[in-house]
């Protein structure tokens, strides 16, 4: 496919595009339909199908895997620090009313915070088990 000039085009185009509306569900999901789960597979998809038009290599240079295991890390401490908080604070595990003074800013950033985690995770998951099945028969 990299041949292809016009899916190359079409694919510059979209990607960033994928992208934005994944960062759309992301922080909309704790107003509406969405969050942290669909947002990562949102973002993912637009970097797999970079790796597909493009070539897995191209994807690895993009996001090496080192960056993906970080980032997996990086989203399960955060989803895990943000209960660790939470009953430091002398409350239940992901209970966040105690993040703040009022209960209602303390839901709402505990649950930002909670599925920016997830989409973080699921995001760095999926490219990871994309790049070991399609890249499989890479060098």
């Amino acid at each position: 496919m990299i041949d292809n000039p016009v899916l190359r085009i079409i694919a510059k185009i979209i990607i960033p595009i994928i992208l934005l509306f994944a960062l759309y569900v992301q922080f909309h999901g704790d107003f509406g339909p969405g969050g942290g789960f669909q947002a990562g597979v949102i973002f993912a998809a637009g970097f797999i199908l970079y790796g597909l038009v493009f070539g897995t290599e191209a994807l690895r240079s993009a996001v090496p895997p080192g960056a993906l295991r970080l980032l997996t890390a990086f989203g399960l401490l955060l989803f895990a620090g943000v209960g660790a908080v939470t009953m430091l604070a002398d409350s239940d595990y992901l209970a966040y009313n105690a993040l703040a003074q009022d209960p209602v800013a303390g839901q709402h950033l505990g649950i930002l915070i909670v599925e920016f985690g997830v989409g973080v995770t699921v995001s760095a998951v999926m490219i990871t088990i994309f790049l070991a099945f399609a890249g499989r028969n890479d060098p």
